[in-house]
């Protein structure tokens, strides 16, 4: 005797070699012997063998009409035997009962499990419903067969076209274009990202690069919604200063200005004057709301992403000639020593005598005009000196906290794209890549001020019990990075002993919020806990930090992804096939004269620091790698040089340039040297 048993949803069949009251012992056709369930055997047969019985019972199941078996089925509980006699004939066999049984399993649009071996009728809706299900799958595979044969043979269908950036990084993994792009893929042994560039749907790598980040970012465009600048409303009174900032020539967010009074007199006030939107802004407003969605201004080589509109900017941004409202703190200090004898901040209105311009004066205004070993004929040359001498003796102050001399020996470079554009650049232009030398001394001068003022408010926030957003580190130790949190807590690779963010409230939100906070400190004293936005342990506070992280991220390893674009831009432009460059370490070197760490092959094995020529033997704008070889060694025996700060950001983005990954770290002064004083 056989047997015909449901194993877990597996209708299997064999000869029954012992039966109790409950099991049976059976074997099946491999000689495998199984336990069965009485309850699990549907069909106890003496002919054909179980093997036939499957195949012809599978084969005779596909010719039934499931149409026409709905129909003859009864609208009650039956069972499968009742269908085969019903649809077949009174006498159907054991062929044609499991063969009934094989095609109401496999049919539950149809049919519902109503038991062991007992179904019973879907509604018609059901069915119908069922069956549009069906056929809309059934159209779908058709069109991702279509679509896929389309890539695979070069041309991309417009609606894989349309989703290019979701299919490739943010993909609905059930939808039918990216389930095209993938069988596309497996059928021509490429890449998604190589299929979708032979396909012809990315043409343009700087388009996809910028497209990508639009995506991921900025999701709904980066057009502003029509705002008005609030108006300042505080009566503020004016300062008698004259103060000047120094940026770079295409700045438009000056947040910055300075000031120096009482020169010759042994008295010296300091003072640094930030653009107050925040006595107009107020949290929650709807200026407040665009501020805190974009986080931050977003750079790259011949454009910005602004985080306000720029007709707000204007209403607050320090221009010269004009009487600007200002958030300003004052440091008195011995003109020799640089003792500071007091602190004092000021909401008020500043002139703003001059904007000074980093690439009009770097060549001009140098260490030696400043020492007073060359003539100075440039304007505030008497304010420049002492603050240039004041900046020196406050980054030395700070290099006995840290216990060691900051370590940035190497230069910063300027992109400049040709021609005036009132739309982002598409990828085609000319690019000038210029050498600025890191730490020169205007940059020197706005670094330390903004230092100054930030750690000062930062401890100003702490005294008067006030949250404030603070950047801090622990240790100079490797691995140790800086952390944003609430707490007024060292910085040590400042050498400060707390620092916060609070001199570009136009450029970056947490700015913004600190100037809140500040703001409070100026006009209530020691009650200003009770009338600032933010309250000690606010939850927004970590909110804020949380989303500002992650937006400052991701913008600032795209201009760092983007710069590396236009770097090899300037390659293809210039024709330039050799380089020489420094060994890094694992194969990475670092370029001589431009902003670019790569492999070279046959430099795995030299010692750090070494120099050598190497030829460049192809690029890829899409994945921004470069492929380089050794030519040869320029030095002997080189000693190891120490690690300059920042250098492990560096191998991590060049490690992987297309993921565009950099973390958020700020070593020593380089934040404020590259965000404060630097090009923007």
């Amino acid at each position: 005797m056989f047997a015909l048993f449901d194993d877990a949803g597996k209708f299997l069949a064999g000869r029954v070699m012992s039966e109790a009251d409950a099991s049976l012992q059976v074997e099946l056709d491999s000689g495998k012997r199984v336990k069965v369930k009485g309850a699990n055997v549907l069909l106890k047969f003496e002919q054909p063998a179980p093997a036939v019985l499957l195949a012809e019972a599978r084969a005779l199941a596909d010719d039934i009409d499931l149409d026409l078996a709905w129909e003859f089925a009864p609208e009650g509980e039956f069972g499968f035997a009742d269908l085969a006699r019903d649809y077949f004939d009174a006498k159907a066999g054991v062929v044609q009962q499991a063969a009934a049984l094989f095609r109401l399993y496999d049919a539950p649009h149809y049919f519902r499990r109503a038991g062991k071996g007992q179904f019973k009728k879907a509604p018609e809706e059901t069915v119908k419903a069922a069956l549009l299900g069906i056929e809309r799958k059934r159209q779908q595979a058709l069109q991702i067969e279509a679509w896929a044969e389309q890539l695979a043979q070069g041309s991309c269908p417009q609606p894989i076209q349309d989703q290019i950036y979701k299919i490739l990084f943010k993909p609905d993994k059930n939808g039918p274009e990216y389930k095209a792009v993938v069988e596309a893929s497996k059928r021509s042994h490429k890449a998604p990202l190589e299929l979708l560039q032979a396909a012809g749907a990315i043409t343009s790598p700087y388009q996809f690069h910028w497209k990508r980040f639009l995506f991921e970012n900025f999701p709904k465009g980066t057009g502003f919604p029509a705002l008005t600048a609030p108006e300042i409303k505080d009566e503020l009174p004016l300062s008698p200063v004259r103060a000047f900032s120094i940026d770079d020539s295409q700045t438009t967010e000056i947040d910055d200005a300075l000031s120096v009074q009482g020169l010759g007199t042994g008295t010296v006030t300091f003072g640094v004057h930030i653009a107050a939107p925040g006595l107009a802004i107020t949290p929650d407003s709807a200026v407040d709301k665009v501020a805190r969605e974009r986080l931050s201004t977003v750079y790259m080589p011949g454009w910005k992403l602004t985080m306000l509109p720029d007709e707000v900017v204007q209403a607050y941004t320090l221009i010269e000639g004009r009487d600007c409202p200002a958030v300003s703190i004052y440091f008195t200090m011995d003109e020799s020593t640089f003792e500071i004898t007091a602190r004092e901040t000021r909401l008020e209105r500043v002139h703003i005598a001059s904007n000074l311009r980093h690439d009009k004066l770097d060549g001009i205004v140098t260490d030696a005009t400043l020492s007073g070993e060359a003539t100075a004929t440039y304007a505030f040359a008497p304010e420049l000196a002492f603050t240039w001498r004041l900046a020196k003796h406050l980054k030395a102050q700070r290099e006995v906290v840290r216990g060691k001399p900051e370590n940035f020996n190497r230069p910063d470079y300027n992109f400049r794209l040709a021609g005036e554009r009132s739309e982002a650049p598409n990828g085609t232009e000319s690019v000038e890549i210029t050498v600025r030398a890191r730490g020169s001394s205007l940059d020197l001068i706005v670094a330390e001020a903004m230092i100054l003022a930030n750690s000062a408010w930062g401890g100003w926030l702490a005294e008067l019990g006030l949250p404030g957003i603070y950047r801090s580190q622990a240790s100079l130790a490797p691995g140790i990075k800086v952390r944003m949190g609430v707490k007024a807590l060292p910085h040590a690779g400042m050498g400060v002993a707390q620092y916060t963010w609070a001199t570009s409230p136009l450029r970056r939100y947490v700015d913004l919020v600190n100037q809140w906070q500040i703001i409070a400190c100026a006009r209530h004293g020691r009650t200003a806990a009770l009338a600032a936005p933010f309250k000690p342990k606010d939850a927004q506070l970590f909110s804020i930090i949380s989303a500002f992280e992650s937006a400052y991220a991701a913008y600032n390893g795209f201009q760092n992804g983007i710069e590396r674009f236009w770097t090899l831009r300037w390659l293809q432009q210039n024709a330039t096939t050799e380089l020489t460059a420094a060994v890094m370490k694992d194969g990475l070197v670092r370029a001589d004269d431009l902003p670019l760490v790569f492999k070279a092959l046959g430099c795995e094995n030299l010692p750090r620091g070494s120099h050598v020529k190497v030829r460049i033997t192809g690029l890829d704008e899409m994945t921004l790698d470069v492929h380089a070889t050794l030519i040869e060694r320029l030095d002997e025996a080189a000693a190891a040089p120490e690690e300059a700060e920042g250098d492990d950001d560096e191998l991590e983005a060049a490690a992987a340039p297309l993921a565009l990954a950099i973390d958020v770290n700020d070593a020593g002064d380089a934040e404020a040297a590259a965000t404060e004083g630097g090009p923007r």
